[in-house]
């Protein structure tokens, strides 16, 4: 019997300190909390005029009438992180939790935008699902994702575990995987908690959302983070979920030369221009023009259409985007003839000081015409940009980092003249093609390229539907 009570002390010891090296394990896990007791400390409020309060620790959102989206987001930024938090939400509204956002002076007039885990007590039931709020739209909708469509508790309180860890973003709702996107648009950004508008649906007046226990980890992640046995969403080189629904299409796969050749040969060049890693690259060459493998362009032509390229300089780099070009004009030396989206490093290179109209050959100008909005929100060189091109019945605009940087009318007065002023004069009908092909430039300088998609237009009829 004495033997049966040590050993039932031995045991219940280990029980012991296996509890108290357990609470200990998880007194270690690094969270931080981001709602206080009371008050909202640490929060401001972005966007619409939508109250806020704390009672108890539980933030509840109002909404009110005439005014749109508000936010309530914290004072922090994060990059990495993983979150978790609870929420509850009236069956009638639409919601969503931001992350990796931002509001920045230039981009609308300060308008909230970045990542979204949607709040969707819909039908539809695409809580957990990732949306680009005032950008893209939809990344990771949930339409194949059943399970996480029902984990979703109508009128109850629901839990989210949201991992952002580099390029790659997943969620959880109620413990169910929901998504799981592979996406580098925005690193860090504030963590936002959005009231709907609700426009004129008096009906939705009143209504409320509420979170509570929101936490936050920055350290330790990889020991943290959870496996998921989604099947990733991946934005790079793919048309989105609601670009494929309006009508976009890739012009480069990712992967291969097809749709492509020399600007000056009947296929893709031989040497100048490589494939890594899903990047189309010029290589550098000492920074001649179409010197070495040459410029490259669309084996179609293009009329009415809208373009967007990403593109990452290196220090120095000169290259361009061209557009309504067609190859036969320009049999001799130099760069095909058309009209050009600048790509510069407007510190290093001198060619930013140079041109017919001053500033007009700096990056995303209409080279040598246009000088571009010199506020335009050019990110540092090595990072990612993305060019934006819209061409639509002769109207014309130029885009970087979805901010418009100028706009023009091919073949008005305006445009005439700049034209007879510049190095493009000697060119008949220079920029008046009906329809033309894409150029990347080689200008002898190391430029990626990548998320080369197009949009194209059904041309106006007139009057007489022609």
């Amino acid at each position: 019997m004495k033997k049966f009570y040590s050993y039932l002390l031995i045991v219940v010891g280990f029980i012991s300190l296996s509890n108290v090296y357990s609470c200990k394990q998880q007194e270690t896990v690094p969270w931080v909390n981001l709602i206080p007791d009371q008050g909202l400390d640490g929060w401001n409020v972005k966007g619409g005029n939508a109250p806020y309060k704390n009672v108890d620790g539980v933030i509840i959102g109002t909404t009110v009438a005439n005014t749109p989206n508000t936010f309530l987001t914290t004072n922090e930024m994060y990059g990495d992180f993983i979150f978790e938090i609870e929420f509850n939400v009236d069956s009638t509204m639409n919601s969503g939790i931001q992350i990796r956002s931002n509001s920045l002076p230039y981009y609308r007039d300060g308008m909230v935008h970045g990542y979204q885990v949607e709040i969707d007590p819909s039908k539809r039931a695409w809580s957990g699902g990732i949306y680009d709020e005032k950008r893209r739209r939809w990344l990771h909708p949930l339409e194949n994702n059943p399970k996480a469509q029902q984990a979703f508790k109508q009128n109850e309180w629901n839990h989210y575990r949201v991992e952002a860890i580099a390029d790659t973003i997943k969620t959880w709702i109620n413990d169910v995987p929901a998504s799981y996107l592979i996406d580098d648009k925005t690193p860090s950004g504030f963590i936002g908690l959005q009231v709907h508008g609700i426009g004129k649906h008096i009906e939705k007046l009143g209504k409320q959302v509420m979170w509570r226990n929101a936490k936050i980890m920055t350290k330790d992640l990889e020991k943290y983070s959870r496996k998921t046995p989604l099947e990733p969403i991946i934005t790079k080189n793919n048309i989105t979920f609601d670009e494929r629904r309006a009508g976009w299409k890739m012009l480069w796969d990712g992967e291969t030369t097809k749709g492509w050749r020399g600007a000056k040969l009947d296929g893709f060049p031989d040497t100048g221009w490589v494939i890594e890693n899903g990047e189309l690259i010029v290589l550098a060459s000492g920074g001649g023009e179409s010197e070495a493998g040459g410029d490259i362009v669309t084996t179609e032509d293009y009329s009415n259409f809208e373009l967007k390229v990403d593109f990452k300089l290196t220090p120095g780099a000169n290259s361009g985007i061209k557009y309504y070009v067609d190859t036969e004009i320009n049999k001799g030396p130099g760069s095909s003839i058309g009209l050009e989206y600048q790509i510069l490093d407007d510190e290093l290179h001198e060619d930013a000081k140079r041109g017919s109209h001053e500033g007009s050959r700096t990056v995303c100008s209409l080279y040598d015409l246009i000088k571009a909005d010199p506020n335009k929100p050019v990110k540092p060189i090595g990072e990612w940009n993305t060019a934006y091109i819209k061409s639509v019945n002769n109207h014309v605009e130029h885009w970087i980092n979805d901010v418009k940087v100028l706009e023009y009318e091919r073949g008005s007065d305006e445009f005439l003249k700049l034209v007879s002023e510049s190095k493009y004069e000697k060119w008949p009908n220079f920029g008046l093609l009906e329809k033309g092909q894409i150029l990347l430039q080689d200008h002898g300088d190391r430029v990626a390229f990548r998320n080369i998609k197009i949009k194209v237009h059904t041309p106006k009829k007139d009057k007489n539907g022609k």
